[in-house]
């Protein structure tokens, strides 16, 4: 699954520990969900929707 999250972490100067700290999970996930190696679980999928003001279609998409 395709992603914008590391875009979205780094237009708030966020670091994957930030991020990972912000939404419970750990800095290894949020490296691999970047790098598009593992989907998020529908509640990280939200908790990152939320944190960064989007939709969840809006970070995430099929390709």
């Amino acid at each position: 699954m395709k992603n914008r999250i590391r875009e979205l972490r780094v237009e708030r100067n966020m670091t994957q520990e930030d991020l990972a700290e912000i939404i419970g999970v750990s800095r290894q996930t949020i490296n691999a969900i970047e790098k598009e190696k593992f989907d998020p679980s529908l509640p990280t999928a939200f908790k990152m929707a939320r944190l960064f003001e989007k939709t969840i279609e809006e970070i995430f998409s099929f390709d």
